[in-house]
């Protein structure tokens, strides 16, 4: 019996178990869910698992199960990032312990009852228990914002490597303080629309209005929402990386008043999308420009800080351009959480930039598929992009060495990257390619797509896998990062 309470009280109170919890809930997820899609139902592998497990899959209610789907994943990153935020950020043991555990019941209830209600026949007690389980997610990131308050005396720093006012306000804690605040009135954007579902509003994706004329303030808010979550989760996560690689001195004092900034232009762009659609954009590209400024400035400093350490590790004054690529590269854990943000650029950031430039003269004159794949493409990538980034710190925080580290990294690294540069391909193939012409280019992109995540997929669960074997071990890793938890809040 003791031995079931330590591995609870580590799963379920340490920052390690919680995000091992998180994790594993969503590659279950991905991977039960996956086998609904793709290649996997071409095999005949969807009809099975529908027959398997009595799932209730009427063609009519596929966008409300999605959304469920993509909100009970939602949650969980959000719980993820806010494990990380509370045992980055100073704050008091109670605050840390009432956040996560608020969150953690908020994120459990959504995703088991939600997805037991989209898929599993429509009970409507499992509704109100998913709507629950928003709430009380929702919840805990007002304790979070509260907790975070950046003007608390306790909290003032004075150290002059690290952005501060003349008052020693903390102007790192204030950009997290600013992204919780404007995420909380985010949510009213998708809660409002949500709560009109049965009553005169239908449950649609986004991407199947975007050549609508006229959408109604209700769409406009809910398409506002999907953006600002998506950006502000990223932005999240930039800053966590920013507190794990120390993040201080010029490039971050330029940084932090940045993303405070770009944080709160961009949320006000997205929430002027009812209001006011025509100018919301232009304001939603200078917010983006600030925040990715700032995400520059941390790449800036974190490549050479990885450069710097390394070098000095190896006793080398004086390095040559190859030492310092070889430097930079040597731990792809923290060089891969930078190296993401800069390919983002390419497969995410560029293309959003060139489609709304080029949208009247080019996108809108491609089929509507074609434009609706860029759009989906985009926010996939973009989001499975922050999932990398995850899991890059997570696997820090497990303690990954040696050769393990480096399978680990580099595996999700090249092969994520594979597969997002073979949708990006893919989303813009009528740019050089006649639909006449493209079969083969279709069928290399989507078999380069599918071995990249397949094989990030494998990556995580051989990561899943010994985490769960090491948690039958009397004396395994997990009872040591028990025992670092206890005496960090002792």
């Amino acid at each position: 019996m003791q031995a079931i309470t330590q591995r609870i009280n580590y799963l379920f109170r340490s920052t390690k178990g919680l995000t091992l919890v998180a994790i594993a809930m969503i590659a279950l997820a991905t991977a039960f869910f996956g086998m609904l899609s793709g290649p996997l139902a071409e095999f005949g592998v969807r009809d099975f698992v529908v027959r398997t497990f009595g799932l209730d899959l009427v063609q009519a209610q596929r966008e409300g199960r999605i959304i469920i789907l993509y909100h009970s994943l939602a949650m969980a990153v959000v719980a993820i990032a806010t494990y990380f935020i509370t045992s980055l950020l100073p704050m008091k043991e109670q605050e840390q312990v009432r956040i996560n555990a608020t969150i953690t019941v908020g994120y459990l209830s959504a995703m088991i009852f939600g997805l037991s209600f989209a898929y599993g026949g429509h009970n409507w007690i499992l509704h109100g228990l998913y709507i629950f389980g928003l709430s009380l997610v929702f919840f805990a990131g007002v304790l979070l914002a509260a907790a975070l308050w950046p003007w608390r005396k306790e909290y003032r720093i004075q150290d002059p490597a690290y952005a501060r006012t003349k008052s020693g306000i903390n102007l790192e804690r204030a950009a997290f303080f600013a992204m919780s605040a404007s995420t909380l009135i985010s949510v009213f954007f998708g809660a409002i629309p949500g709560a009109y579902f049965g009553n005169g509003f239908q449950s649609f994706l986004a991407e199947d209005l975007i050549r609508e004329p006229y959408k109604t303030p209700m769409e406009l808010a809910v398409i506002g929402h999907l953006h600002i979550m998506l950006a502000l989760i990223a932005v999240a996560i930039a800053l966590i990386v920013g507190r794990w690689l120390d993040f201080k001195g010029g490039w971050q004092k330029a940084a932090m008043p940045m993303m405070i900034i770009g944080s709160i232009i961009l949320s006000l762009g997205a929430w002027f999308v009812v209001p006011f659609e025509r100018i919301a954009h232009v304001i939603i590209y200078i917010g983006s420009g600030f925040i990715m400024l700032a995400a520059l400035f941390l790449v800036i400093y974190g490549w050479g800080m990885l450069i710097r350490q390394r070098l000095a590790e190896q006793q080398i004054q004086k390095a040559s351009f190859g030492q310092k690529i070889a430097a930079l590269v040597h731990d792809p854990l923290k060089f891969g959480a930078l190296w993401q943000m800069v390919f983002m650029n390419f497969t995410v950031s560029g293309v959003g930039i060139f489609m709304a430039v080029k949208l009247d003269e080019i996108f809108r004159i491609w089929p509507w598929r074609e434009e609706r794949i860029v759009l989906t493409g985009h926010w996939h990538i973009l989001g499975a992009i922050i999932a990398t980034i995850i899991l890059f710190y997570y696997g820090d925080l497990t303690g990954l060495k040696g050769r393990v580290r480096k399978l680990y990294g580099w595996g999700i690294i090249i092969f994520s990257d594979l597969a997002f540069a073979s949708v990006t391909v893919f989303e813009m193939k009528r740019l050089f390619v006649s639909e006449a012409d493209q079969q083969s280019l279709v069928n290399w992109t989507m078999l380069l797509g599918d071995i990249g995540l397949a094989t990030v997929l494998v990556v995580l669960a051989a990561l899943m896998v010994w985490r769960l074997v090491d948690l039958f071990r009397k004396n395994g890793l997990w009872s040591k990062e028990l025992v670092e938890s206890e005496s960090k809040r002792s």
